[in-house]
């Protein structure tokens, strides 16, 4: 277990004991990437505000659900993936325009090209027109850096599953560019393309058609 994965727990036992403060540390640790993830999923700043705070609310209300089992990232982000495609339910918000330049909110993380928030605008609209599987799946991996285990883990489907729908996001959103030569060869921030997602480029999702 990790330091990160040591202390949250720590922080979550402590809460469920009444120890409010610790729920207050544990939501600086994680409402930057929670606010990433809402922000990428749902394209409107305000929306990913109030999806955040109702993510927080939801953590707050059900921390005796979470089970040390998983990292509490993973149940945390899992909450957050709920939150926003109950946003999208809601509002049938499939598509948008891109985000205005500049609202991109600061991130402490920046410099790390797979944890930045800032993509070109370009990308930023072909990414609102994906499906919300394979979106879920590129703003998981491809924007927020997590592995692919844990994003199957997140999202409740086999690894495999990912990985094809990472590998088809990007072919989609490269089509979407105007690329018709076939799949990127490297992650949409510039990172290089894991090998092994091409081996599910005609492999069909479970209960695909």
């Amino acid at each position: 277990m990790t330091y990160r994965a040591a202390e949250d727990v720590d922080l979550i036992g402590r809460y469920l004991k009444g120890d409010l403060k610790a729920f207050d540390e544990l939501m600086r640790a994680h409402e930057d990437r929670v606010f990433g993830i809402c922000l990428r999923m749902l394209r409107d700043r305000d929306a990913a505000l109030d999806v955040s705070q109702e993510t927080f609310l939801t953590v707050f209300r059900k921390a005796d659900r979470y089970k040390a089992e998983a990292a509490f990232s993973t149940w945390l982000y899992r909450v957050t993936m709920n939150a926003c495609y109950d946003y999208l339910r809601r509002t049938k918000r499939r598509r948008a325009d891109a985000l205005p330049e500049g609202l991109d909110p600061p991130d402490p993380r920046a410099g790390d090209p797979l944890e930045s928030a800032e993509i070109r605008p370009d990308i930023e609209a072909a990414l609102g027109q994906l499906p919300e599987e394979f979106r879920s799946a590129i703003v998981l991996v491809d924007l927020q850096g997590l592995a692919i285990d844990q994003t199957a883990e997140i999202l409740g489907v086999p690894p495999g599953t990912i990985k094809s729908r990472v590998f088809r996001g990007r072919r989609l959103l490269a089509e979407i560019l105007g690329n018709h030569k076939g799949p990127p060869r490297h992650h949409i921030d510039g990172s290089k393309t894991d090998p092994s997602s091409a081996a599910h480029e005609n492999q069909p999702e479970p209960g695909s058609t």
